[in-house]
């Protein structure tokens, strides 16, 4: 079992094997996170990498007020944020007006599912949606946190989470029923 207090303490007594556990414990939640925000490969790898690195340089202002699993998010998010600002030139609240007219792919769902499964078009039709549906659903659905935890994580208000959460299973559920219905036809 993961003692996150015990691996806290040997990992600030300079215990590098416990920061080794730290990373295996968390790297998929860090590339999640990141990862529906970066889009190229490396640069996932580069903001992963300084995620940890700013986790393993702060660690001593953790204060247990919140999960660490929380806390690790929000250094992945907001890392993340930056490096779109920084060097995509892309504003973090950009979102686009017209939904009804948002495409996500030119190909047609049958294209892409010959391709693939139906699992890796619903998580290509997510990583093709706005930075805050992406973020939202990515966080609640696939990592589990509960609104007060993405609250936390991104600095969104609960009600706008909420909203977020809402518009983004609207557009994927627009999307799927139009993939069912040319599967069945």
């Amino acid at each position: 079992m993961f003692d996150e207090k015990e691996i806290i303490s040997k990992i600030l007594k300079e215990d590098l094997r416990a920061f080794e556990l730290l990373v295996k414990q968390y790297e998929k939640l860090v590339f999640h996170v990141v990862g529906r925000m970066v889009r190229e490969e490396q640069d996932k790898e580069d903001v992963s990498q300084e995620v940890f690195i700013k986790i393993h340089k702060n660690l001593r202002t953790f204060q247990f007020k919140s999960k660490l699993s929380t806390w690790i998010a929000r250094i992945a998010y907001l890392t993340a944020i930056n490096y779109l600002k920084k060097y995509k030139k892309m504003s973090s609240t950009e979102l686009l007006d017209d939904l009804e007219n948002y495409h996500y792919t030119r190909e047609s769902p049958d294209a892409v599912t010959e391709k693939k499964e139906i699992s890796n078009y619903v998580n290509r039709l997510i990583e093709m949606m706005p930075e805050q549906y992406r973020i939202v659903i990515t966080l609640y659905h696939l990592n589990e946190f509960s609104y007060q935890e993405i609250e936390d994580i991104t600095g969104m208000p609960e009600g706008t989470i909420k909203s977020y959460l809402f518009r983004g299973r609207k557009l994927l559920k627009e999307k799927l029923e139009v993939y069912l219905k040319k599967e069945v036809s």
